[in-house]
């Protein structure tokens, strides 16, 4: 009798193997799902980034407003008879102009000269 309960405990163990460690066991079903949850994740901050560049790639092809604003915030560039304002915050170095000043506008006849001509 006794030989029977131990092959029967050595069974019921034998059986219980592949529920918790074979390869669809248990333990690797919870691995699997955090994977699957892992991925879903990642999967989604990358949907939310194309939707973020094809909404930008709309902007850039239909219209000039976006490259516009991409020129004048990424290159510092403005227009022509336009007075560029720069406001910073503490500690914020400021965006250097890629667009050439205007030349000075000519003296007005009759004007005195400035400078150091004039003395």
């Amino acid at each position: 009798m006794r030989l029977i309960t131990i092959v029967l405990a050595a069974l019921l163990v034998l059986i219980q193997y592949p529920l918790w460690l074979g390869k669809g066991g248990w333990l690797s079903v919870a691995d699997m799902q955090n994977q699957v949850e892992t991925t879903r994740i990642k999967t989604e901050q990358l949907a939310a980034r194309n939707s973020k560049l094809d909404s930008e790639v709309d902007d850039l092809t239909e219209g000039t407003g976006a490259v516009e604003e991409r020129a004048r915030y990424d290159l510092g560039m403005i227009k022509q008879n336009e007075i560029f304002v720069q406001v910073l915050r503490k500690n914020e170095i400021p965006v250097e102009s890629m667009t050439v000043p205007p030349p000075p506008p000519p003296p007005k006849p009759g004007a005195k000269p400035t400078g150091a001509a004039a003395h």
